[in-house]
């Protein structure tokens, strides 16, 4: 590891938050982002090893400025591992979410709640650990759909840290089929899912959606996961529709509210119904079924 990380930080307006977090995250080992809710804008920190993937970064850059007509100003900065990942840790308080679930990281020694579902991330491999609204959305809306749906078939597609799969893992006792497109996020969930003590049920791979073969391999599933973006969302939209087995659910996060409306359309167009809308700050989980 190196002795210091390259952070990466700026400011966009709500509309173009999905566009350059896909770009920092394209890159970065940890991304964050924080709402500035009296200037309406959106702050984002990526966190990356220093020198490395700055063509890919300046690329993807220039994609989400093109796509965006927004270019921000960029600040660089140098931040020592140590103080990194102290940072990170101070920011990674235990956290219970919903009534089965508590987060917390490995830095974390006390005894586990009782009666609650404990899982256990590195804050310092921070691919998506609980804080997201999205996240805590995803973990709130599987605790209600275990209440009546008894799924067998499971994928979390954009895995990240792996926190939905080892939660679905561990909450019904099934195997899950967890993808990312980055092959550090897939290596980091296999990670967790054994630091979980669920490595015999997840089992994460680097795959680019639903056109990996592996994936469309295990279909049809009985409830996908998939907290990515709004954009991929509705452009998925129908290969999820057919991949889904009838009676099966997805459970779909990382949209503003502001895009409920247009991932909403897209997935009726491919033959799902909404069955659960949950807001969380100003973000929406949305919990679909295919009739």
């Amino acid at each position: 590891m190196p002795e210091e990380l390259d952070c990466i930080a700026l400011t966009v307006p709500a509309d173009a938050l999905d566009f350059f977090e896909s770009a920092l995250g394209s890159v970065c080992r940890a991304v964050s982002f924080f709402h500035n809710e009296d200037m309406g804008t959106w702050d984002i920190q990526g966190v990356k090893e220093r020198g490395a993937y700055e063509d890919e970064l300046e690329s993807a850059l220039a994609v989400a400025e093109m796509l965006t007509g927004v270019t921000p100003e960029i600040t660089r900065t140098l931040v020592p591992v140590g103080g990194w990942l102290a940072r990170t840790k101070a920011a990674f308080p235990e956290q219970t979410i919903g009534g089965r679930f508590v987060v917390r990281g490995t830095h974390i020694s006390a005894p586990e709640i009782p009666g609650r579902i404990t899982l256990t991330l590195d804050a310092g491999l921070a691919f998506g650990t609980g804080e997201h609204n999205s996240t805590r959305g995803c973990l709130v809306a599987l605790e209600r759909v275990a209440q009546y749906h008894h799924p067998h078939r499971i994928l979390d597609l954009g895995t990240g840290s792996g926190i939905l799969a080892i939660a679905a893992a561990k909450l019904l006792h099934q195997r899950v089929l967890a993808s990312d497109i980055d092959f550090r996020a897939a290596r980091v969930a296999n990670a967790n899912a054994k630091l979980n003590g669920v490595a015999a049920l997840v089992h994460a791979i680097r795959a680019d959606g639903w056109v990996d073969k592996r994936i469309k391999r295990n279909a049809p599933y009985d409830l996908v996961f998939a907290n990515i973006l709004a954009r991929p969302l509705c452009a998925m939209a129908h290969q999820l529709g057919d991949s889904l087995a009838p009676g099966g659910v997805a459970i779909l996060a990382g949209l503003l509210t502001t895009q409920v409306n247009w991932v909403l359309s897209a997935h009726r167009r491919a033959g799902l119904v909404l069955e659960h809308h949950l807001v969380d700050g100003a973000w929406s989980i949305l919990t679909l079924r295919k009739p």
